[in-house]
């Protein structure tokens, strides 16, 4: 029987048998079970099952898929019982806790962190009643960690999360143990600092539910509470769990199917690339993208409930109705954060990082000449103007998104703001409830008029001086992307390094127009720079050297040269890595900054992240220079993307040495960022790659296309056209901080807006098209 019909003749599943020692009578809430699972198959259609292991009765090419499958370290079989919650332990420090006679009052309302006067996710230390912001607790939420930092500087064991306390208990951490516990003194610590639990109720600003004033919240108008939203059903309309902090990959993939190029080359080639998968489709990326968009655009997931369901509903309470089931993206979450430091946690992140690490993968992982994320490249102009001799240069990068900053400066109710933060600022010093918020009204113009105009190069060398100068930077669009990607400046860090949002409201319109910022290159009468390196200057005590190869004239990072490197990574700058880490920036980002300044110390490296924080590997772990590392590393340091560069030749012909074809080493090179190590564990890892004869000439000819790609940029890989756009998608965020809150995305399909918020597809009532993150517009065609 070939291996294919296996599929559609046996099921496989497995039974979750628990057992328990409770009478009936007993609490069956308690978590005491025993549980063994059981695996069983079942032949179709006649539904007969045979349980597993049976040698006896089931063919052997069987017997060897049925023993894989139950040996197989997938997403799902990695979630075991020993994941399940479990009883919190009880602190060994709560019998003994010392707490000091300081005087400290803990008042009913209007916490802040005493650090950086953060207002969520406030964690009171029961020693000293140190009232300090979280991190990354066992809730998820955001802070800038300073009760941890309290911790360390103090080593005051226990903090109770503000918030949480009830009659009932609270949520409580270990510091020293590293766990939420239990205290069963938690009364009478909580006493010591005048807080009375017996009358607390668990809200997060402290305030009982009669002392809130009715506000709206950008929780609320983003996620449409309060409106009866209509679920949606069908092709398209099906929704993603929430894993877990997951909202970001799910909002940015319901997006990114949403546009057709995408379901073309995925969705579309199902058969194909299901065909040519490799023998463990769990690591391979078109499989795992193919098989996510089958599942929100197919419709077999996200069926209307029966006529006789729906009658039955009616009578049932809100809570009662049953919910959208979604999909569970839980093996492609697994596949494309694997190796990824950020992604790969269980932390919320950014989702335009995640959107530039998916066009990355996208371009790694292109079969033949298709590449759908080419409808977000764009090529910019950035022209640079000497100010003392008033010389340019112009220069064009690779791009997949428009960031734009936010105008504060030119909010329309400013009058309003002013008077809020006064109203606001007396209502904490007299511990009462908070006025309603007032966010900052900024137009859309404003923004764009703030991309367009020039800004200041730092440390500027001019190569008509022969010197440092003042320079000035304009940055326009030397072509238009079929799908034009605006990322809202949203996130910032204040003099006091703590990372901040913008929480405003724009004007963004249905309708966009940016042909006016269409680079019009080097003009008559404009002279320019000559091409002359700048000198580089090492500081004495720098480990290990640098040497730059190139025309430009820029300091280093420079964007013309090949720098690199030499020094091992034990040589790195551990606390200058920790000063960045502090700042809230991926761990790998920071060591890939401090790698590649020649640990110069913590000013340079957070310069480095500066330039380089928007490149799809950003947060990628550091490559050592070796075969092909030193390519990588240059091409990190001076700002390409290394998406679209052909591997090196001498690499090419050390793996074609040892007997591969030119195909396979291209293709493994390309998905491993040129490193020949992990190439060669990827040609080993992908042993059905001998396609056919027309695959290979189809992948020769996308290599050849690539480097007349790379000669020409302005050719097939950009689809340029008109500037004139409308709005498609936009994916919003709620919360402080990029590492904690919510992300949803709304969508507009066949005329109108759908929601999309995990799980849950509906029909938006009122999409709050002035608080989105980042939005999708698609080129009109004329």
């Amino acid at each position: 029987m070939p291996l294919c019909g296996i599929f559609f003749l046996y099921f496989l599943f497995f039974v979750f048998v628990f057992s328990s020692d409770l009478d009936t009578d007993d609490d069956l809430n308690s978590d005491d079970y025993e549980y063994e699972d059981e695996a069983k198959l079942v032949i179709f259609p006649d539904h007969y099952e045979i349980a597993l292991p049976n040698i006896e009765e089931l063919p052997a090419l069987v017997t060897i898929a049925c023993d894989a499958v139950l040996n197989s370290k997938s997403p799902y079989r990695k979630q075991d019982p020993d994941t399940w919650e479990n009883e919190l332990p009880v602190s060994k420090y709560a019998n003994n806790l010392s707490q000091l006679d300081n005087g400290v009052r803990i008042p009913p309302s209007g916490w802040k962190c005493a650090r950086c006067d953060l207002r969520e996710n406030l964690w009171l230390n029961l020693t000293d009643g140190s009232v300090l912001c979280g991190k990354w607790f066992f809730d998820s939420s955001g802070g800038n960690g300073h009760a941890l930092e309290h911790y360390r500087d103090m080593g005051y064991p226990l903090a109770v999360k503000l918030g949480t306390i009830t009659p009932d208990g609270a949520d409580v951490y270990s510091f020293q143990e590293e766990e939420p516990v239990l205290d069963p003194h938690l009364a009478k610590h909580l006493a010591h600092f005048g807080i009375d639990m017996l009358h607390m109720h668990g809200t997060e600003n402290g305030l009982r539910d009669n002392d809130i004033k009715p506000r709206v919240s950008e929780w609320e108008v983003i996620q449409e509470t309060g409106t009866k939203l209509k679920p949606m059903y069908g092709p398209g309309y099906t929704g993603l769990k929430n894993l877990g902090n997951s909202c970001y990959l799910s909002s940015v993939m319901q997006a990114i199917f949403s546009i057709p190029e995408f379901q073309r080359a995925y969705v579309g080639n199902l058969p194909r690339i299901f065909d040519y998968s490799p023998l463990d489709p769990t690591q391979d990326f078109n499989t795992q993208m193919t098989k996510l968009g089958h599942g929100l655009l197919s419709g077999q997931y996200s069926k209307p409930p029966m006529k006789s369901e729906l009658i039955e509903q009616v009578m049932m309470k809100e809570e009662h109705k049953p919910q959208q089931n979604g999909i569970s993206p839980r093996m492609f979450k697994a596949f494309v954060s694997k190796s990824h430091p950020e992604f790969s946690s269980n932390r919320q992140q950014d989702a335009q990082e995640f959107f530039l690490h998916l066009v990355n993968l996208v371009e790694r992982n292109r079969i033949g000449s298709e590449n759908p994320s080419d409808v977000f490249r764009f090529l910019v102009e950035e022209r640079i103007q000497c100010c003392q001799t008033r010389k340019v240069r112009y220069t064009e990068r690779v791009d997949y998104l428009m960031q734009l900053p936010v105008a504060m400066e030119a909010a329309t109710n400013k009058d309003e703001l002013i008077a809020y933060e006064l109203t606001r600022r007396e209502a904490e010093a007299n511990r009462r409830s908070l006025p309603e918020l007032v966010r900052a009204k900024i137009p859309f113009s404003a923004c764009l008029q703030a991309f367009s105009e020039p800004e200041n190069v730092d440390d500027f060398w001019s190569s008509a001086l022969q010197a440092k100068s003042a320079g000035v930077k304009t940055s326009r669009f030397a072509s238009f992307p079929e799908y034009l990607v605006v990322q809202i400046k949203k996130f910032t860090f204040g003099l006091d390094w703590v990372p901040k949002k913008f929480d405003v409201s724009i004007d963004m319109p249905d309708l966009l127009d940016i042909n006016h910022l269409r680079a019009r290159g080097l003009q008559p009468g404009e002279e320019e720079l000559p091409d002359i390196s700048p000198p580089i200057v090492i500081p004495d005590d720098s480990k290990g050297t640098i040497s730059c190869q190139g025309t430009c004239s820029e300091p280093l990072p420079c964007s013309a040269g090949t720098v690199t490197f030499f020094h091992a990574a034990s040589d790195i700058d551990e606390s200058s890595v920790m000063q960045l880490a502090e700042m809230g920036f991926p761990l790998e980002a920071c060591r890939k900054a401090v790698y590649f300044t020649g640990n110069m110390g913590a000013e340079v490296a957070f310069n480095w992240i500066i330039v380089h924080m928007e490149e799809p590997d950003f947060a990628e772990p550091l490559s050592m220079p070796g075969y092909g590392g030193a390519a990588s590393a240059g091409a990190s340091v001076f700002g390409a993307t290394g998406l679209d560069n052909q591997p090196p030749e001498e690499i090419i012909a050390i793996i074609t040495s040892m007997g591969f074809q030119r195909n396979q080493a291209v293709q493994a090179l390309r998905a491993t960022n040129s490193n020949l190590e992990r190439a060669l564990d990827w040609i080993f890892s992908h042993p059905e790659f001998e396609e056919d004869n027309d695959f290979v000439i189809e992948m020769e000819n996308n290599t050849n296309a690539n480097i007349i790609s790379e000669a020409k940029p302005e050719g097939p890989r950009v689809k340029d056209g008109s500037g004139m756009y409308e709005l498609l998608a936009f994916i919003s965020h709620m919360g402080t901080s990029t590492m904690s809150g919510h992300y949803v995305c709304h969508i507009k399909k066949e005329g109108r807006w759908v929601i999309y918020n995990d799980h849950k597809v509906c029909a938006s009532e009122r999409p709050p098209k002035d608080l989105g993150y980042m939005y999708f517009y698609r080129r009109i065609t004329s």
